[in-house]
Formats: C-alpha cells, structure tokens, sequence
C-alpha cells in the first residue's frame, strides 16, 4: 500500500467535519499566490473604476444579474 492510499484510509475514518476541514487544508494549499495574476486584478479593477467614474459603465443590481439567470 502506497503512502497516498494509506492516508487516504485514514482521512475515510475521519467525522464529516474533520474530512471537510482537511480538504479546505488541501484546496488552500494548492492557491499560491501569483504576483503577476494580482496585478493583472488590481489593473482590471482600476479600468472598470474609471470606466464607472466616466459613466462608460454603470452599476446594476443583484436582482438585474439574477434575472439574466431565470
């Protein structure tokens, strides 16, 4: 049995919230931060800001984008 399958017949005998909390742990550990996508973000956001400022754009409402979905 490999290393991978005997944890994973470990975390099978964990509760409910245990396995939850782990794979939270798990899908964390994946997101390292990437300097370059977080400055790419950071630009977005300023242009959709300007674009607001300069009326190019405007805002709508939770209920318009839910409606889009009906």
């Amino acid at each position: 049995m490999n290393n991978q399958d005997k944890i994973l017949k470990e975390a099978l005998n964990l509760s409910a919230k245990e396995k939850a909390e782990l794979i939270d742990k798990l899908l964390s550990s994946l997101d390292e931060p990437d300097k370059r996508i977080d400055d790419l973000w950071a630009k977005e956001v300023e242009d959709r800001i300007d674009a607001y400022d300069q009326g190019k754009i405007r805002s709508v409402t939770l209920n318009e984008v839910l409606a889009k979905y009906k």
